[in-house]
């Protein structure tokens, strides 16, 4: 048998459980919402950088 103590303690947590889990899901899809952002930005600032080399090759500026 579980002691009064313990089964008060489990059934408050397992009360606050489904919040804890929505909690940590929206924590999860805005850190992934905002890694893809944000490696969305460098892949457009690495064509524009290639635009930008290929733009000064041609006018006889030195690209590496």
């Amino acid at each position: 048998m579980i002691d009064p103590t313990n089964a008060e303690l489990y059934r408050l947590v397992l009360a606050d459980a489904p919040y804890v889990i929505a909690a940590y899901a929206v924590l999860w899809v805005a850190l992934v919402v905002y890694v893809t952002l944000v490696l969305r930005r460098i892949m457009r600032l690495e064509k524009e950088v290639r635009v930008l080399e290929e733009s000064a090759a041609r006018r006889g500026g030195t690209a590496s």
